[in-house]
């Protein structure tokens, strides 16, 4: 049987960012799909089901990312995926707001690569055992 690395979507719609997380990502190992929309998130998270963690930009066209967690969690048999808000506007309260909104976890950007990593790591250790 094959090892595949997890893969990891990233749901952003600024294609510098994409890339230099996907830089990141895969030069850790893990695989990366991308999205610009919720959307084409949604549609990727039925087509790909070995993607093991959302990153979610809340700050999306069409939809912000309150409704994107809503959407993402309604999608059959990945109501428990772990998703992680990331965003740039860093105010008081807006990590609460993202976790009370259905996030397991919230990284502000610039994104701290090392508490990115570990979040990742933790959430696939859990979904492991």
């Amino acid at each position: 049987m094959e090892n595949k690395a997890p893969s990891i979507l990233i749901i952003e719609d600024d294609n510098r960012n994409i890339f230099a997380l996907s830089l990141v990502l895969k030069s850790k190992g893990y695989g990366c799909l991308a999205a610009t929309s919720a959307k084409e998130g949604m549609a990727l998270l039925v087509d790909f089901p070995g993607l093991a963690i959302v990153l979610l930009d809340m700050m999306i066209p069409e939809v912000d990312g309150y409704e994107a967690i809503d959407l993402l969690r309604k999608v059959p048999g990945r109501e428990s995926l772990p998703i992680i808000a990331v965003t740039a506007q860093a105010m008081p309260g807006d990590e609460e707001k993202c976790l009370a909104a259905g996030a397991n976890a919230y990284v502000s950007k610039p994104i701290d690569v090392d508490l990115l990593l570990g979040l990742l790591l933790g959430f696939l250790k859990q979904n492991l055992s």
